[in-house]
């Protein structure tokens, strides 16, 4: 730290006080009875200012520069505004001592030798509060709240902003040590406020706001007059007794002397954000100094440590920029860095510093040794093991315990010394002095070798990585560069301050001066760009540069010298200063350089840093092909600039080649056809043709599709300009072309129909099948639009595609729910298989549903379908097997829809006696195996409910029984509980009613028949209608054997007459009943029937005997007695007499079932159709 007096003045009288203008461009000087106003840069007097009538002992500015206070001995108080103008005078009852503005709402203190005044300008009176003591020195804390005075009896008082007492520290000195002057630390950065207390028992004190002291008490050794912060509160500026203004830490630590004065210092200040300091005597002289704070600082590599806030060292990683800060609470004088080594010379001592690892990232210092001695040296140099002083000409060698191993005496002053590496103990030194001498130093050998000898003073110095080179920079701001073995000078340039070689390539080096940074490469002429400072390392493409105080890593594109080396095709050199740090477009030039200079391996690594691996994958088959023997450069060549985009040059490398087919390859892939033309300058028609067609795909591929449709017609692809057209929607376009299409092109053609039909234009697309004449694709297009009409007819046409018609169309039907309608077309297809399976899908979904009624009608449906298939002799077996069991089914499931909904639903619509003997006939037919959905427990249920109903009380007892071995569902529990109990009550015989009759042999059957339905005496199967499953009157007969069915229909139909008997019926009604009594009075003669004579059988035969009946028997039968079902073959038809004619019967003609005329035209009513078949009542066939 140095002080340079800027300008001095004298007056006659003692300056007692100093302020300065906030923005410091002027002085307010106490001197007398006056106030002299200064001009801060020159010293010049402004203006005095007279106002007081006695001495002027303090001044003060306001914070925002709007006025300045002055306090005098003659007890008064003056405001002036920064126009050096008086604008209000109060007074005091005693001289004023001190004055303090408000650093936030610049109310004034003023401070006499009784008592305390507050003014603000918003007040009309000031407000005054007595001091017990003398005040000697007041200050403001940072944010205005809180005013401190320091009084004559060694009490420091801290009061708030209305003057009332918060805090009292008494000083142990008492009025022995009466406070002279105090201060806050304006600094923003402290966590507390921190009051500094300088008091004539020459002690320097620091205290918190509460009053808690910081630290020790500092020892002065003079009696302190007046203390003063800088403005960021990191120096304190002391001056007294001594004479002269001393400089110290904010922690009270002194660094050193400001400025000798003749006479003691009463007031010094520091101008505001600068390092000017202001002294003002008692013999009247005002000196203005500038403190040049020089930088201490040391660099090794990518450590930089330099000196902070003089008593603190701070280590830096310029690569990381990770910090650390050693404490030394010492004026640090000189530093050196090396390696793992930090020496800090102290006033009285020298620490060395050592790296707690070998990790080059750490930064955790510790003290290795202490040298407690005092030096003078100029510079200081650390090593592995030891440190060396420079003392103007002589080097100094110490161990790390202080004992001098070596010294060296030189010929001329020493201007720059510099490590440049070495074994632990070993290292070398590089010397440059005044005299031009250039020498190297080992530390463990008392001779100096002399590298070089120049004419002009050395300022800067460093050696080349190889050391081979060596840069030095002189008194005149050259940079002189020799070769340290042949003593060559190999080039010099001028405007240097300093210099730096690349530590990572050889041929590099940069120096800066003149506010530019100069890079130079080999040879080649400098690069220059703007940089202020000092260059003091180059690593890579990093420059270290020290600017003022501080050190930055620059990063620096070596772009400059590497496109030296391009220019000289020196391709290999460029990468190598590449590598140091280029930005990507540098790799990118670099890369595309050494390409068209067919030096591929620099190419390679090039491309491969940009990660461009279209040119790598081009490399790569250019070395194959040098492999497999290719030498022509100039295709090479080609190939490289074509990817470059320079197609003109590769066409015509790729023509002196002999290789014109990659030219045209080239141009026609880049769709530059023109240009593809104009190379072939031939009329070759299957040339322009290809081009045509290239171009086309070109124009498809920019999505220009209709001028590539129009390109690929005249070009005679049709096929492609189908597949736009299409892919497009263009109908129109479709049909053109598809018109002007020969019949013969049939690809083409096939192309557009199928483009119609994706286009829903179906009648476009069946014109083109017909225009081909395929007729199986138009049945498939009339299929797949399904115009059903069209396909029908052409299958009338051409019954040979009738299964790719009806097959798709059961299909059809079957996916849009039209089961039946489905089922029906599969079997006009000839699809059997497909047929039935459908049938036992919906059967199976019917009985799943409980759907008994749909299931019922599917099981006949399938019982036809079998039958159907049984004409083949085959699978007659199967197939009529599968009939019986399926109309069996289908019986059942019909007589159990029924009573499926009396049980499901809440209101039945039938009557009893139909339920009662629907459940008879299911309990009869379910002697063994219970069908897929019908319920015992329904049909028990209902039988006994409806037996018990009718009187069949023995019935619905055994029914009752049956239930309870059956698992019930808890819905009916009760009720059948209940029925069971109840029962009981009941006779244990069944209605004479009910009691079922044979018709052939007209036994009473009883209610429950272990046979099933068959009568047990004569074994004859009972005929039930199938709507109120009543025993009908009805007795099967067969024919006898040679009789065909054709024979028999044909003697029935004669109705060979026979006798009447007259009046054998006699009709009576009475109560609502007719009765038909046969008249045993009248003549029996000719009565016999040859039917009915044929009705007998042996009596207690267990075996069935059919009635069997001859020609003579058939022809005594009238027509309208006879009901024949006509079964197709192979089935034989069946033959059925009624024995009640006059009770008429109708059999349907679909399904052969049999009902009650009035209960049939009733249900025909209905339903308008069967409800067994559901034939409707308007359909003709049988």
């Amino acid at each position: 730290m140095r002080a340079v007096l800027t300008w001095r003045d004298k007056v006659e009288q003692c300056v007692y006080d100093l302020a300065f203008k906030p923005d410091g461009t002027q002085l307010i000087v106490a001197a007398g009875n006056r106030l002299l106003v200064y001009d801060t840069s020159d010293g010049t007097l402004l203006q005095p200012l007279k106002g007081h009538k006695d001495t002027v002992y303090c001044v003060a500015y306001a914070k925002d520069g709007k006025r300045f206070a002055s306090g005098s001995a003659d007890k008064s108080v003056i405001i002036w505004t920064s126009k050096l103008e008086g604008i209000l005078k109060y007074t005091h009852n005693d001289s004023i001592q001190c004055v303090s503005y408000n650093p936030i709402t610049h109310q004034l203190a003023s401070c006499s030798s009784s008592d305390i005044g507050l003014w603000s300008p918003e007040q009309k009176s000031v407000s005054k509060h007595k001091s017990s003591s003398k005040i000697t020195c007041c200050s403001w804390t940072n944010d205005g709240q809180y005013l401190a005075l320091g009084m004559f009896n060694g009490v420091v008082s801290i009061r708030n902003k209305n003057g009332e007492e918060k805090v009292k520290i008494e000083r142990p000195g008492g009025s022995l040590s009466p406070i002279w002057s105090i201060s806050w630390n304006p600094s923003r950065e402290e966590r507390n406020d921190i009051l500094a207390v300088a008091d004539w028992g020459q002690k320097l004190s620091f205290y918190q706001l509460s009053g808690k002291q910081i630290g020790k008490d500092h020892s002065l050794n003079f009696d302190p007059c007046c203390i003063s912060y800088f403005t960021k509160g990191e120096y304190i500026l002391l001056g007294g007794s001594d004479k002269q203004v001393s400089l110290f830490t904010k922690d009270g630590v002194r660094l050193g002397a400001v400025g000798e004065q003749t006479s003691w210092v009463w007031t010094c200040k520091v101008k505001p954000d600068s390092n000017y300091v202001v002294v003002g005597c008692q013999d009247g002289t005002i000196s203005f100094y500038q403190l040049i704070f020089s930088t201490v600082h040391g660099l090794y590599k990518d450590r930089y440590a330099y000196r902070d806030s003089m008593t603190d060292v701070i280590v830096q990683h310029l690569i990381t920029e990770q910090k650390v800060r050693i404490k030394c609470k010492e004026l640090v004088k000189k530093i050196a860095i090396y390696k793992n080594r930090l020496a800090i010379q102290l006033p009285e001592k020298i620490l060395i510093y050592e790296l707690y690892s070998e990790d080059s990232l750490d930064m955790r210092y510790r003290v290795k040794e202490k040298i407690a001695r005092k030096f003078e040296c100029n510079l200081l140099v650390v090593c592995a093991d030891h440190i060396i002083l420079c003392q103007e000409r002589r080097l100094q060698c110490l161990s790390f315990s202080g004992v001098k191993e070596r010294e060296w005496q030189m010929e001329s002053l020493i201007r720059y010394i510099k490590v440049i590496g070495g074994p632990p103990g070993r290292e070398g030194l590089l010397v440059g002095l005044k005299n031009g001498q250039i020498l190297k130093i080992f530390v463990d050998n008392l001779f100096a070798i002399v590298l070089l000898k120049q004419a002009t003073a050395v300022r800067c110095l460093d050696m080349s990585a190889s050391r081979n080179k060596l840069a030095v920079v002189d008194e005149n701001d050259m940079c002189l560069v020799y070769d340290i073995h042949t003593k060559e000078l190999l080039f010099q340039e001028p405007n240097a301050n300093s210099v730096a070689w690349n530590t990572q390539c050889e041929d590099m080096l940069c120096f800066s001066g003149g506010g530019y940074l100069n890079i130079k490469a080999s040879t080649f002429p400098v690069h220059q760009q703007k940089l202020q400072g000092f260059v003091v390392g180059y690593n890579g493409s990093k420059i270290f540069c020290l600017h003022v105080f501080s050190m930055s890593a620059v990063e620096v594109p070596q772009s400059a010298p590497m496109y030296q080396y391009l220019d000289r095709k020196m391709f290999r050199e460029a990468y190598q200063i590449a590598c140091l740090g280029v930005t990507d477009a540098d790799w990118r030039e670099l890369a595309m350089e050494a390409l068209e200079g067919l030096e591929f391996e620099t190419a390679k690594k090039a491309f491969t840093r940009v990660q461009d691996l279209r040119y790598l994958e081009l490399i790569n088959s250019i070395e194959e092909r040098k492999k497999r023997g290719e030498t022509n450069n100039d295709l090479f060549l080609a190939d490289v600039f074509s990817y470059q985009g320079k197609f003109h040059e590769a066409a015509k490398l790729y023509k002196r080649s002999g290789h014109e087919n990659l030219a045209l390859d080239m141009y026609t892939e880049l769709r530059m056809f023109e240009y593809a033309k104009d190379f072939l300058g031939s009329e070759d028609p299957k040339e322009t043709k290809m081009l045509i067609t290239k171009q086309a795909d070109w124009a498809r591929n920019i999505n220009e599709p209709k001028a590539a449709v129009e390109m690929y017609i005249s070009a005679g692809e049709h096929c492609k300009a189908i597949e736009i057209s299409g892919e497009h929607g263009w109908v129109d376009m479709l049909i053109d072309i598809a018109r002007k299409l020969d019949k013969a092109e049939r690809e083409p053609l096939l192309m557009c129909a199928h483009f119609f039909k994706k286009l829903d234009n179906p009648g476009y697309a069946a014109e083109t099948y017909l225009k081909i004449g395929d007729l199986k694709s138009l049945v498939q297009l009339h299929v797949e639009t399904q115009r059903w009409d069209e396909a029908f007819a052409l299958g009338e046409k051409h019954p040979e595609f009738k299964d790719d018609i009806y097959v798709p169309y059961a299909q059809w039907l079957a996916e849009n729910d039209r089961f039946e309608e489905a089922q029906k077309a599969f079997h006009k297809a000839g699809q059997q298989g497909e047929a039935v399976r459908v049938l036992e899908q919906l059967t199976h979904n019917a009985v799943v549903e409980s759907r008994f009624s749909d299931a019922a009608y599917y099981y006949w449906m399938l019982s036809m379908q079998c039958l159907d298939i049984a004409q083949d002799p085959a699978q007659k077996e199967v197939m009529l097997s599968k009939f019986h069991h399926f109309q069996h089914l289908a019986e059942l499931y019909h007589g159990y829809h029924v009573i499926h909904r009396y049980v499901e639903e809440p209101f039945s619509f039938h009557l009893p006696e139909t339920l009662f003997n629907i459940s008879r006939f299911l309990l009869h037919s379910l002697t063994k195996d219970t069908p897929l959905g019908i319920s015992k427990v329904n049909t028990l249920f209902t039988l006994a409910k409806q037996s018990k109903a009718l009187g069949a009380y023995k019935l619905a007892r055994h029914a009752y029984d049956k239930l309870q071995g059956l698992q019930i569902p808890a819905r009916f529990q009760k009720s059948i509980e209940l029925g069971s109990l109840t029962i009981r009550s009941k006779p244990f015989h069944d209605s004479e009613e009910l009691v079922p009759l044979c018709y052939r042999c007209s036994t009473n059957n009883p209610l429950l028949n272990n046979l099933g339905n068959v009568c047990i005496n004569c074994r004859q199967p009972f005929v039930f209608s199938a709507s109120s499953y009543e025993v009908l009157h009805l007795v099967e007969f067969y024919l006898e054997e040679g009789i065909t069915d054709e024979e028999a229909v044909s003697l029935i139909d004669l109705e060979a007459p026979r006798l009447k008997r007259e009046n054998k019926w006699q009709e009576i009604t009475s109560n609502n009943a007719q009765t038909l009594r046969l008249d045993e009075s009248m003549d029996s003669v000719g009565d016999d029937d040859p039917f009915t004579a044929k009705l007998s059988f042996e009596q207690g035969g267990s075996e069935f005997v059919p009635v069997v009946v001859s020609r003579s028997v058939l022809r005594s039968m009238s027509r309208r007695d006879v009901l024949i079902k006509r079964w197709p073959q192979p089935l034989r038809w069946q033959y059925f007499r009624s024995l009640l004619p006059d009770a008429s019967i109708t059999m349907c003609p679909s399904c052969f079932q049999m009902f009650h005329s009035e209960d049939y035209e009733l249900l025909l009513l209905q339903h308008t159709c069967c409800p067994y078949c559901r034939r409707r009542m308007d359909d003709p066939s049988p």
